[in-house]
């Protein structure tokens, strides 16, 4: 909420930057530096160019009482350490892989091991004193909060357009759970473009997180898609379109995370195993064997067994209109049996190839007022519009936030 109060009075003052950070400095002259050394603590708590720094990685299985020994503390100061690690580190979450720096004492034989900085993620350090009085502690990078603009416009796919336009990958997985329930986004065309205003975190020059995205709009297949982000704190839909219908459906586009569409919906198609031509009412996603399968809209388990050349099969009770099935399953998930409540996204079982199939694919079904119906062309209802008192709020948004998009992609 506090970035977006920063957005809104960004805007209004007239200060429509391409990056916006959060905290700004002056240069400081060398004599400055100094003093500011001599009176101040650094970051981590010492100076790092007084100590002769060694890089590495956590080993394979290396424990924190193996990795300290490692890099040189006795074993009894590893273990006392460890046990101030309290509320600070979890000594059992290190992790394989992960950086680290260790700091020695200048001109001592042998070498005295005062500091481990451990890398938890991008952000977050923890600095363990190794020597003298030992300790821990935790310490974050700064990090640059920034208003971007993005747009991209599809040549061969919306990853490597987005690579190619100097854009995080990491903003398809924010769009794509935006317009999860309006695009396809396996059916992207060339030509359809995405404009998106979001805010990104950055660290050490790299962008570490996707944090919001305030205004998209989608153009393609003759439509224009707009994503309005605006919160009614009653915590339903937050993003809208611009007459106020909810981007959010009642259904998912899709079950899952596929490679392919390997069979279609048709009344005569000709069976791969059987060869028998008959009707197949629903759609084939090829995707690898325990890819998950989520159900694509709230509702009440009917059945989650075997099914015969279906293989182990979930089907759902959405309301009394709207059924499905997922069918193949190699196993279902915790929990999912007849009776079963589902919500929309989660996951009920994953992908297989059991029953009479020739691979790993999810058949989905879906039937309205017991008619079969194509899962790809099917309109799902909209969830409910915005309320009547916020429509004028959310024009306003839209207006500003439309406002701020084209101020910043004209830079």
């Amino acid at each position: 909420m506090k970035r977006m109060i920063y957005l809104l009075a960004a805007l209004s003052a007239g200060a429509i930057l391409m990056f916006m950070p959060l905290s700004c400095g002056r240069h400081r002259a060398p004599e400055e530096v100094e003093e500011a050394r001599n009176d101040s603590i650094p970051p981590l708590g010492f100076w790092e160019d007084s100590l002769k720094m060694v890089e590495g990685t956590v080993g394979s299985g290396e424990t924190f009482a193996g990795l300290m020994t490692r890099l040189g503390m006795q074993s009894d100061s590893a273990y006392v350490l460890s046990g101030k690690c309290g509320g600070v580190f979890d000594v059992r979450r290190m992790r394989a892989g992960n950086r680290y720096e260790a700091y020695y004492q200048l001109g001592t034989t042998p070498e005295v091991l005062k500091y481990v900085v451990y890398h938890n993620d991008k952000i977050r350090m923890t600095v363990f004193s190794c020597a003298d009085s030992l300790g821990v502690k935790s310490v974050s990078k700064p990090v640059d909060y920034q208003v971007r603009v993005s747009e991209v416009t599809i040549t061969q796919s919306l990853w490597n357009d987005m690579i190619r336009a100097d854009v995080s990958p990491m903003l398809i997985v924010s769009l794509e759970d935006i317009y999860a329930w309006t695009l396809d986004f396996f059916a992207l065309q060339e030509g359809d473009s995405f404009k998106v205003l979001y805010g990104q975190s950055v660290v050490d020059g790299e962008v570490v997180a996707i944090d919001t995205i305030y205004y998209s709009v989608f153009t393609g297949g003759g439509k224009t898609v707009p994503a309005i982000l605006f919160d009614q704190h009653d915590g339903g839909n937050i993003y809208w379109k611009e007459d106020g219908e909810s981007l959010r459906k009642a259904f998912l586009k899709a079950p899952l995370n596929f490679s392919r569409i390997s069979s279609g919906f048709s009344y005569h198609r000709r069976h791969p195993v059987t060869g028998r031509v008959k009707a197949h009412t629903g759609v084939d996603y090829a995707a690898p064997t325990g890819t998950p399968v989520k159900s694509i809209g709230d509702g009440t388990v009917i059945s989650a067994g075997w099914a015969g050349g279906g293989g182990n099969q979930v089907k759902i009770r959405h309301n009394s209109v709207w059924q499905t099935a997922y069918l193949h399953l190699s196993r279902f998930a915790k929990g999912i049996k007849a009776g079963a409540r589902v919500k929309q996204g989660e996951v009920i079982g994953y992908v297989g190839s059991t029953g009479v199939s020739t691979g790993p694919h999810l058949d989905f079904r879906v039937w309205k007022n017991g008619t079969p119906v194509n899962p790809l062309s099917m309109e799902s209802p909209s969830a409910d519009p915005i309320l009547p008192e916020n429509r004028h709020a959310l024009d306003s948004v839209y207006r500003l936030y439309r406002h701020m998009a084209d101020s910043l992609a004209s830079k």
